[in-house]
């Protein structure tokens, strides 16, 4: 459904995307993850031809972006992340005036805009002036009108941006009910967001993707050595010195104490995790375990690893 090939973007000397290239499958959420000025909006402008690239090629719905820009806005439903919104309409009013542009008439037009409504929430805001609606509700408008010409593809900048926990979810919920018979592209600097949301994740950063695939995928990528988590009744001295001398075992860190259980995070090479060896050692000396389990990378860590290898990779070529 969206297919991005060397994507390059320029703003004088300043290179904002640089061979930027992945794909979006029907049916998908695929968040577009990096901080802020790491070219995600970049993309997202030239996906919605509001902005024509330096070099390289994108197609939405098969349609060319540079070729067919009109055609392409017809099936993209676009929420930026500076909200469309005319402040002194009323919803009904804002709605109604989106999906005539869009060029939607008689009953086409009426039973669009009740369905957004419905989808977003918006029937008690319907007949209320926008200026006076909340952050949350706000958005829905916003997304409302992206949705209100039915496209097969959504294509959202920072849909959560300012909105308190509860409004977040709900968003979360929108988003994963309209993945269910759409495609779905969103931006975010929020880690949890997306790893909460998106079933795919591209890791963008200073202008070049360093990550793409799901967040186990990734991690995979990303790992430089396997972790386990222990934690085990009793002093640290006596644990430290006995873990550390398990074969495979490459460091032990003392995480702190709690409730008299002393925990620590066990390293060992790439796919040789002494898991056995541990419990053959736990059982031996007769330590009481409180927990014993795998500690895959955070999406925190997995972000910041991928994106040192990208730099390191970068700096050597």
């Amino acid at each position: 459904m969206i297919k991005a090939k060397n994507l390059t973007m320029h703003y004088g000397p300043v290179v904002a995307l640089e061979d930027v290239s992945f794909e979006v499958n029907r049916g998908e959420i695929v968040g577009l993850l990096g901080p802020n000025g790491a070219g995600k909006s970049t993309t997202m402008k030239i996906l919605t031809t509001y902005l024509y690239p330096s070099g390289g090629t994108a197609e939405v719905h098969g349609l060319d972006v540079l070729e067919n820009p009109l055609e392409v806005r017809k099936v993209i439903g676009y929420l930026p992340e500076i909200l469309p919104l005319y402040m002194e309409m009323e919803v009904r009013s804002y709605l109604d005036f989106v999906a005539r542009a869009r060029g939607l008439r008689g009953a086409t037009l009426k039973n669009r805009i009740d369905s957004v409504v419905d989808t977003c929430g918006l029937r008690p805001m319907y007949r209320k002036v926008i200026r006076e609606l909340s952050k949350g509700y706000k958005q829905r408008t916003a997304l409302a009108q992206a949705l209100v010409h039915n496209p097969d593809v959504i294509i959202l900048d920072e849909p959560t941006s300012g909105l308190d926990p509860h409004q977040i979810l709900e968003i979360r919920n929108l988003i994963r009910q309209l993945a269910e018979e759409k495609t779905v592209i969103l931006s975010t600097h929020i880690l949890q967001e997306v790893e909460a949301t998106a079933d795919r994740i591209v890791i963008i950063n200073r202008g070049t993707i360093v990550g793409d695939g799901t967040l186990t995928e990734l991690r995979g990528r990303a790992k430089r050595s396997e972790r386990l988590k222990i934690s085990l009744e009793g002093e640290r001295d006596q644990f430290e010195r006995l873990l550390s001398g398990v074969e495979g075992v490459k460091q032990v860190i003392h995480q702190g104490n709690t409730d008299g259980c002393a925990s620590f995070t066990i390293h060992s090479p790439v796919d040789k995790n002494p898991w056995r060896e541990i419990n053959a050692l736990v059982q031996q000396q007769g330590w009481k375990v409180r927990e014993l389990s795998d500690n895959p990378l955070s999406l925190e860590e997995t972000f910041l690893t991928l994106t040192e290898k990208a730099a390191e990779q970068k700096a050597a070529y």
